[in-house]
C-alpha cells in the first residue's frame, strides 16, 4: 500500500544529477507523522520542489524545476484540503521532460489506499 508523503521527503528527478527536498508548508493543518502532510497540489517550483542540482537537459545548468501541473494520480480516495493526498507512487512532471518521483515519503506508517 502507498505511504503518504510529508515536508522533508526526498525526491529525484530523472533529469536531475542530485537529490532534492520536498517543502509542505502548513496551511492544510494536516500533519502525517509529525510535520505537514502533502496533497497533489504541492508542486510550485522553489517553493515546494527546489532544485536538483545540474540538468543534463540544460547541459549542466541549474536544474530549477518547471512543474506547470500538480502530481498524478495522489491518493483519490484521501483528501487533504479537498484534494487527493500525495502517496510515494505519486509522479510530477517537469516541462523539460523530467519525470520527478518520490525516493523516500519522510513517512513510515502511514498509509494511503
Amino acid at each position: 500500500m502507498p505511504q503518504q508523503v510529508s515536508m522533508g521527503a526526498i525526491l529525484q528527478c530523472s533529469f536531475g544529477a542530485a537529490p532534492s527536498s520536498l517543502i509542505v508548508l502548513p496551511v492544510n493543518r494536516v500533519m502525517a507523522e509529525g510535520p505537514p502532510a502533502a496533497n497533489i497540489m504541492d508542486h510550485i517550483p522553489l517553493l515546494n520542489i527546489l532544485p536538483f542540482g545540474s540538468c543534463s537537459v540544460l547541459l549542466g545548468a541549474p536544474c530549477v524545476p518547471a512543474t506547470a501541473a500538480p502530481w498524478f494520480p495522489g491518493a483519490t480516495t484521501v483528501l487533504i484540503a479537498g484534494m487527493p493526498a500525495l502517496d510515494n507512487i505519486s509522479k510530477c512532471l517537469c516541462s523539460l521532460g523530467g519525470i520527478i518521483s518520490i525516493t523516500q515519503p519522510a513517512t513510515v506508517k502511514t498509509m494511503v489506499p
